[in-house]
């Protein structure tokens, strides 16, 4: 098969998988006002309707909670100690979460499901949980970049920032890999950057005296030749030392005691051995209680002779006692100096050794430091080059791409550019981006920043994300109002765009404009109603009568007519 046949083969199969992975149910339970709800969500556009104040929010803040964001406990439903998310994934392949899971050390999926669980309390506690096994916040935002990718009305404003733009247009090119290779080059440039400040920081009289201080401790720690010391055998001679009078009187009193006194237990068992002699004729157990006896003597000698070899070193002498403190206050000085033990002195020395070599060896430090800044420079300048003819050329692409989307938003004269600027090596490359609009013919090109509709922010926001969603693997897209600002008349183009999107991703869509929820292929509205005196929010799947209803709401309010029940159901017909 031709390398281009088996690529093309490649991406359907990719985006087969993709189109077959989705978000199978969200389960909620005491969040704001839901007390507990589950949702069972399809494949295709799922749109999400309801009232101002339902709680259609809430569906997106507890993905949200579950794919990571913090945690507020004021969340939690009034009268309640915890409330909790549940959201159930299915996958047609599991290779890539699997190898996420192996990585944060889980067991791999079952079934080709993903259950992720997380509570939180009102103690300010909370636990998550893949598929029962229990993982931090961090791992499940890790997974949450994975699976799901979510647009809210504030993506508007981020899509201003200049860094978040760059991020698209790498994102579009897939331009990652050199990107990291570009910001790996540029870290250490700003160590070598950094290590040349320190070594250039202090004037040659500072360096001077430092290098007299390293001297001074290293020959403080080398002279007290410690290397070795066991400090215990310190403490013992010492105590030895210091008590030698007491112990030389004890001992001698215990060998009188022993053997030397004139009633000395040795001698007194003498005399019992001799009477023991005489009964033996008379008591034959006399003879086993005799040899008893000479036994019991015989370890009052040997008792003796170990005390007079144990103490027989021992003299009281006060010279070497002196040594003996002097060297334990040596120690104590040093311990409170460099560490608390002879090892952690040890380490200090070779520490203070190593840095003294460091300022003796300056200035051929500094040379070889500043060869190695300019070579590392040199590969920032050669990565950024390589990222930045890679970014001018997809630049152009993202243009013409998010100009044809705008088209068919509404802009049938408009024009999207990314323009690239060289500037100052940076973690992200050498380029600063802008990009740059033009709604209508005849007006220049202008910075999306100084746009003042938000309107038309919304739909470049929504073409930007149309052809990133082309490019992208994560299989399911949340667009939270992403409609807001933006008139009914556009409606029906946003849901158009937002099916297209669909055809290789399951999208879920919270959108107040009928126009887009009839693009649906799915269709939840989001109620509230008052149960036992609480507020509570339900959610429900919506059969094809009863869609028509919703939408008719949706456009003319509560009181439905037969017209707008009529021009509900000409809606969802003509789409």
């Amino acid at each position: 098969m031709p390398a281009q046949r088996a690529s093309v083969s490649l991406r359907r199969v990719l985006d087969f998988c993709i189109l077959l992975s989705m978000l199978r149910s969200l389960r909620i339970k005491n969040l704001g006002i839901v007390e507990n709800i589950q949702v069972e969500f399809n494949r295709g556009l799922n749109v999400i309707t309801g009232e101002t104040g339902a709680g259609k929010s809430i569906i997106t803040g507890a993905l949200g909670l579950i794919l990571g964001e913090r945690a507020d406990k004021g969340l939690i439903r009034a009268g309640e100690d915890t409330c909790g998310v549940e959201a159930v994934f299915e996958f047609a392949d599991t290779a890539e979460v699997d190898r996420v899971l192996e990585e944060l050390g889980l067991p791999p999926c079952d079934s080709g499901r993903l259950i992720l669980r997380r509570l939180v309390s009102s103690s300010g506690t909370g636990k998550s949980l893949v598929n029962d096994s229990p993982v931090t916040v961090q791992a499940l935002a890790r997974l949450g970049n994975l699976l799901v990718d979510m647009h809210g009305p504030h993506d508007h404003q981020s899509l201003l920032r200049q860094e978040y733009q760059l991020d698209i247009l790498d994102s579009f090119a897939r331009l990652w890999s050199l990107r990291s290779a570009c910001e790996e080059a540029y870290e250490r440039m700003m160590a070598f950057e950094q290590r040349l400040q320190e070594l250039q920081g202090s004037d040659q009289q500072t360096v001077t005296q430092q290098i007299e201080l390293l001297r001074y401790q290293i020959q403080e720690i080398e002279t007290a030749d410690i290397a070795g010391l066991d400090e215990e055998e310190l403490d013992h001679e010492y105590t030895v030392a210091a008590n030698a009078q007491r112990i030389l009187e004890l001992a001698n009193a215990v060998r009188d005691a022993l053997v030397e006194d004139e009633n000395s237990a040795f001698a007194r068992l003498a005399q019992v051995q001799s009477w023991l002699e005489k009964l033996a004729p008379l008591l034959p157990e006399a003879e086993g209680w005799r040899a008893e006896a000479r036994s019991a003597a015989v370890q009052i000698q040997e008792l003796a002779a170990a005390l007079l070899r144990t103490v027989g070193s021992i003299e009281t002498d006060p010279a070497r006692l002196q040594r003996l403190e002097e060297r334990k206050a040596t120690l104590y000085r040093l311990k409170r100096k460099y560490g608390g033990s002879t090892a952690d002195i040890l380490r200090a020395c070779e520490k203070t050794k190593a840095r003294l070599r460091e300022l003796e060896t300056r200035d051929e430090q500094i040379a070889a430091c500043e060869k190695q800044l300019a070579e590392t420079r040199q590969q920032v300048l050669a990565e950024g080059t390589r990222l930045s003819r890679q970014r001018r050329n997809a630049a152009r692409e993202l243009g013409a791409a998010v100009t044809r989307e705008l088209q068919d938003l509404g802009f049938q004269h408009g024009v999207f550019e990314v323009r690239l600027e060289t500037t100052e090596p940076g973690p992200a490359g050498l380029d600063s981006i802008e990009f740059e609009f033009a709604p209508n013919v005849g007006e220049p090109k202008r910075p999306l920043r100084l746009i003042a509709s938000s309107g038309e922010i919304s739909r470049v926001m929504l073409a930007t994300k149309t052809v990133l969603v082309q490019h992208d693997k994560i299989p399911v897209l949340v667009f939270d109002e992403i409609d807001a600002n933006v008139g009914g008349e556009m409606g029906n183009a946003i849901g158009k765009k937002l099916v297209k999107v669909a055809a290789n991703h399951q999208v879920l869509c919270v959108t107040h404009l009928p126009q887009v929820a009839v693009h649906g292929s799915s269709h939840f509205v989001v109620t509230k109603e008052v149960v036992a005196g609480r507020t509570c929010t339900r959610i429900k799947a919506l059969t094809k009568e009863e869609r028509v209803e919703e939408v008719a709401r949706m456009l003319g309010g509560r009181n439905l007519t037969s017209v707008t029940l009529k021009h509900a159901r000409e809606m969802l017909r003509q789409v």
